[in-house]
């Protein structure tokens, strides 16, 4: 893909980013990490540059969509845009807006939209049944644990990761929406096994305070699928290969492991841990992660090629 569609592109996920004006500081910080990140695999674009423009608006939205001329890419922008509005598991009337006018600004029909959107749909982390409760030591009381099979749990961890890890190297993109459902799980089961009962805000608010952001970690994982080259239903064919050494290394096993970790410390621990503390120990936890995912690379890969929608689908349900 030419460089200047892959800013196009960037910048449309970026502003799908920011179109929730309830955003805060924190979550745009966020955003400015992953561009850090993401710098490295591309030589082309200045993405630190990029966030900025769009976030000081001197990149439009206008621009961005007017930049791609191919159909194809136009309706993998909405798809990006779709993912990153829908990557928390709701989506706000202003990002409701925002998907509007992107429509209109990419000349998207509503059929192709809904077809877009059907597809997308199944894979979104769902809303939580209460409201969220905040992830801080004084509203947290500490509790005595059940006695706990470490090592099952040390199991389902690793699974959990080596999982997301191969759903990285898919390019589909219902392969990246399924990851943060599956963080979810990872971490309810986690709380489940140390007698602790949690809603799906609780473990949001959780994965927030540790510093990994939901919209910003799919971005990262979307940049990454982009610059690397693999585009999905954006070659206008079924695109069915794994990720190669362009795609990264399967970042999504190190973040996966690392947060599976602090959650089996957090709450083996009495849940005594202040959301400083929670962010501390999980970026102490993800350099040894990521030194493992190239000991895990071979099985990583050898899941992604085993795949299939289905089979993921039923995971997230749980079936």
């Amino acid at each position: 893909m030419h460089p200047d569609d892959q800013k196009a592109i960037l910048a449309i996920a970026l502003h799908a980013a920011i179109a929730d004006g309830s955003k805060d500081e924190r979550e745009r910080e966020e955003i400015r990490r992953m561009a850090e990140s993401l710098a490295p695999d591309s030589a082309t674009i200045d993405l630190r540059m990029l966030v900025q423009d769009v976030m000081l608006k001197r990149v439009s939205l206008d621009d961005a969509a007017a930049a791609l001329k191919d159909d194809n890419l136009r309706l993998y922008a909405y798809e990006m845009a779709l993912c990153v509005c829908e990557a928390d598991g709701r989506t706000t009337d202003s990002e409701r807006a925002f998907l509007d006018r992107l429509k209109s600004a990419l000349g998207t029909g509503n059929d192709q939209a809904r077809a877009i959107e059907q597809a997308v749909e199944p894979f979104v982390p769902a809303e939580a049944a209460a409201a969220p409760r905040p992830v801080a030591a004084t509203s947290l009381q500490p509790g005595a644990s059940p006695a706990v099979n470490e090592a099952e749990v040390d199991r389902s961890i690793l699974n959990y990761a080596l999982l997301n890890g191969a759903l990285e190297l898919l390019p589909q993109s219902w392969a990246s929406m399924a990851i943060i459902p599956l963080q979810i799980k990872m971490v309810y089961g986690i709380g489940q096994a140390h007698g602790v009962s949690l809603d799906q805000g609780h473990i949001k608010e959780f994965i927030a305070a540790a510093g990994v952001g939901m919209t910003s970690q799919y971005l990262e994982q979307f940049g990454r699928k982009l610059l690397g080259g693999l585009l999905g239903k954006a070659a206008g064919k079924t695109m069915g290969k794994i990720g190669g050494a362009a795609t990264g290394m399967a970042f999504s096993f190190a973040t996966t492991y690392a947060l599976g970790q602090l959650a089996k410390r957090y709450y083996g621990g009495g849940r005594v841990m202040n959301t400083a503390m929670l962010r501390d120990t999980f970026q102490g936890l993800l350099g040894p992660a990521k030194q493992m995912q190239t000991q895990y690379l071979p099985q990583i890969r050898q899941k992604a090629a085993t795949l299939d929608a289905g089979q993921v689908l039923a995971m997230v349900r749980g079936q």
